[in-house]
Formats: C-alpha cells, sequence, structure tokens
C-alpha cells in the first residue's frame, strides 16, 4: 500500500477549510483550472513554483523514512493546509507503527498562474513509494501506484511554499 492511502483514508486538510469531516475539501475542477493556463506565461514563477513543489515531495519523502510530523523540513516548503494534511499523515503512520521506504517521482503541470499564486496538477508515480512496519517487512503485499495530486503554490515571506494540497485515491490517474 503506498503512503498516499494513509492520507486517502483522512480528511485532507486545505488552508482555510475547518478539521470537520462534513466540510471534505474538493478537488480542482478540471476545466475551470485549465481555463486559465497561459503557456509561456510568467516563466520564471512556473519554474520557481515547482520548484518548490517538487522540494516539498522530497521533504515529506525524507519525514516519512520515519514518521517523523515534526520534521523541521516540512515547512520549508510547505504551509497551512499542505503542512497540516502532511503532519497528520505522518502522525497517523507513526501511530500505525509505519514507515515509507522508496522515493515518489511526481510529475508536475502548471495550469494557473495569478500574481503571487501558481495552481499545479500532478500525477504522482508512488510505485516506489511503499509502507513498511518498523521491521523493515513491507506492510502488504499492495504495489504502489499512481495518483492524481492538486496543489496551489503561494510566494509568501520571500519564498514559495505548498499551500494546498490534495491527493487523490490511489490509481487515479
Amino acid at each position: 500500500m503506498a503512503f498516499v492511502a494513509v492520507l486517502g483514508a483522512m480528511t485532507p486538510v486545505t488552508a482555510g477549510c475547518s478539521d470537520a469531516p462534513s466540510e471534505r475539501p474538493k478537488p480542482l475542477p478540471e476545466q475551470s483550472v485549465r481555463e486559465t493556463a497561459k503557456p509561456g506565461a510568467h516563466s520564471s514563477v512556473r519554474r520557481e513554483a515547482l520548484s518548490a513543489y517538487r522540494a516539498m515531495w522530497g521533504d515529506l519523502t525524507q519525514a516519512s523514512k520515519t514518521s517523523d510530523a515534526s520534521s523541521k523540513l516540512l515547512d520549508d516548503h510547505a504551509e497551512g493546509g499542505a503542512l497540516q494534511l502532511m503532519r497528520y499523515g505522518l502522525r497517523n503512520a507513526k501511530k500505525a507503527k509505519r514507515v515509507v521506504k522508496g522515493t515518489p517521482r511526481p510529475h508536475p503541470e502548471v495550469v494557473s498562474v495569478k500574481g503571487g499564486t501558481v495552481v499545479i496538477r500532478d500525477c504522482v508515480d508512488g510505485t516506489d513509494w511503499l509502507n513498511y512496519k518498523l521491521n523493515g517487512e513491507p506492510e502488504d503485499d499492495n504495489p504502489g501506484s499512481h495518483f492524481k495530486a492538486d496543489a496551489t503554490v503561494k510566494r509568501s515571506d520571500g519564498a514559495w511554499r505548498v499551500s494546498r494540497l490534495y491527493m487523490h485515491e490511489s490509481g487515479s490517474c
């Protein structure tokens, strides 16, 4: 079972939303996001936002090796709801005595740029990012999968950080 299953089984948290299960965030609407994309516009903004997004995955990968929700790396490239979501998933993994080995491979695409806000859609390859028991044995025999991820990256305090993250279920792309 891939790490996304840990996060997918919980209520995703986004900036501005409560933790109440009745207020589950919705994925980005496919059509409205694509309509705002402008190829070639804001190339340095796109590049910096994508770099922060990829770095967020690297930070999460490192923290997942020990299920460390308090990792100082996590807030280097994430804030708000995205940071809360990652910490929540890591706390759940720690409670379940689970760690995650391997590396997710993001394939992000910028779908919208408005000032200091960039919207990203991704199909993350999680086939090599799997849950393990603390003794090193695989948690189960389920292979990893690809999953869709929607993210919002914002420039705040001079740095780009992922502020919103929604990980769809395994096999969603």
